[in-house]
């Protein structure tokens, strides 16, 4: 009897904890979140699925609410107008969305202008001046497809190193903190006419920027790894607050006219044709870089563990760029930035990028509403961003002391002589010490130094 007692036990024990059986009582939520995992083998369900929708329009929403204060930033940055830059921003978002139906780069990726160019365009508009840069973007645009036509992108990070791009980018992340320092003390018009530099009123912006900052830093110290708009909103609304009882500098939107137009160039010269060439050639490399360099981490955050495909984010990069060339626009690509927020805060696929780009859309057209965010506010939210570019050199120490040197020099020439000239003199250096490594340490002959070099490009598959 106890036997039977003991057997009969333990077949209850057995059936009430087989992971079968477990399975078979599951309720109906827990098979709906278990189908909900499973991957979709179609090209389409990268643009939609419609299990995600909801929480898609719910990450679209607040995505676009993080990336309106941060392009406007790098508007300002680049010398474009603000409008100018929402407007590329959302026809960025649109390509993205369409091509996700057949031809998927990521799929959670969120387009928009990057920090990274920001200066390199305002050199550009400083250069050719603004009425020429829709042909400078074509011109991008043109390059990037030739890039994407044969799959070059896989050999890019080959001919300049990654440590290198940190480095551009440290530098870049420098000019962008100066600029926007300002911001952080400007007081309005009006209350400027005192020579003594720290008034009361210069002295409430700043306590108001170094509350905001500590705010800014602690919040996103504690959401960075579930929602990381959430700083983002509250220094937007502690801004608008405090602008409500103090007296503080507001953004200043010009209504820019957009307009389709051919990008037709009016350059008088033909040492003027050449450096447009090659500072074209210049922002189509480093946008394919930051693209596939984000898309290699984007791929690591995938909810589904889904891989990426540079070449096809590139597709959708060189037509919107080439789109918004006809319109005056910027440059863009998928931002690690925009595209972390996007999936911490619940995308599964690219239809939050369509999301992203209605309410965009909605801001570039009443841009009235813009004129609520005050520019401390959105001076804080620009340093983070360049000071995050700077700390990004600490990457490239698992490369070496060689590397990790050569990176800060490379940004501290961009700071120093300029973008388009600071990476050509770091790479000639880099080039020129491997020479001399490769030719009097390793008794190389320049015949086969150089033969050596071009066969990695042969050989090897690349980068994706």
């Amino acid at each position: 009897m106890s036997f039977q007692l003991k057997l009969g036990s333990y077949f209850v024990f057995k059936d009430r904890y087989n992971p079968k059986r477990k399975k078979f009582f599951m309720s109906n939520t827990e098979n709906k979140n278990l189908q909900q995992d499973v991957k979709c083998e179609q090209a389409s369900c990268a643009a939609y699925q419609k299990q995600y929708v909801t929480r898609d329009v719910q990450a679209g929403i607040i995505t676009a609410a993080m990336a309106i204060p941060l392009s406007i930033g790098i508007a300002i940055m680049s010398d474009y107008p603000i409008q100018v830059g929402l407007a590329t921003v959302a026809f960025a978002s649109f390509i993205g969305w369409m091509f996700a139906w057949f031809r998927p780069g990521n799929f959670i990726g969120a387009p928009g202008i990057a920090a990274g160019l920001a200066p390199i365009l305002a050199m550009g508009v400083s250069i050719f001046g603004i009425s020429n840069m829709a042909f400078i973007i074509f011109l991008t645009a043109t390059f990037q497809a030739i890039i994407w036509k044969f799959n070059w992108q896989r050999y890019i990070l080959q001919l300049v190193p990654t440590y290198l791009v940190e480095g551009l980018l440290a530098g870049i992340g420098l000019k962008i903190v100066l600029a926007f320092l300002v911001f952080t003390y400007e007081v309005p018009g009006a209350l400027d006419a005192s020579d003594t530099f720290f008034t009361s009123e210069r002295i409430i912006i700043i306590v108001l920027s170094l509350i905001g900052a500590g705010l800014f830093l602690a919040l996103f110290k504690y959401f960075k790894d579930r929602q990381p708009a959430v700083p983002y909103f509250v220094l937007i609304i502690f801004g608008i607050v405090a602008s409500l009882l103090l007296p503080v500098s507001m953004l200043e939107v010009e209504d820019a006219d957009i307009t389709l137009a051919l990008p037709v160039p009016d350059f008088n010269s033909i040492s003027l044709w050449a450096y447009a060439i090659g500072f074209a050639l210049m922002l189509a490399i480093i946008d394919v870089i930051e693209q596939v360099m984000s898309n290699a981490a984007i791929e690591k955050i995938d909810p589904l563990k889904r891989k990426c495909n540079s070449n096809n984010s590139l597709l959708a990069i060189w037509v919107a760029n080439m789109g918004s060339s006809f319109f005056g626009g910027m440059t863009n690509l998928d931002g690690l930035a925009k595209s972390s927020t996007n999936r911490l805060a619940g995308a599964y696929t690219k239809f939050s990028v369509l999301i992203i780009a209605l309410v965009i859309t909605f801001f570039a057209i009443n841009i009235q509403y813009l004129e609520f965010l005050p520019k401390f506010a959105l001076g804080i939210i620009m340093i983070f961003v360049g000071i995050k570019m700077i700390l990004g050199l600490l990457h490239v120490a698992h490369f070496g002391r060689y590397a990790t040197l050569l990176a800060i020099l490379c940004g501290l020439l961009v700071y120093w002589v300029g973008i388009f000239e600071g990476l050509l003199i770091a790479l000639a250096i880099h080039a020129f010490i491997n020479f001399v490594i490769f030719k009097e340490r390793d008794n190389i002959g320049t015949h086969d130094i150089v033969r050596n070099y071009l066969k990695k490009f042969k050989d090897e598959e690349g980068l994706n």
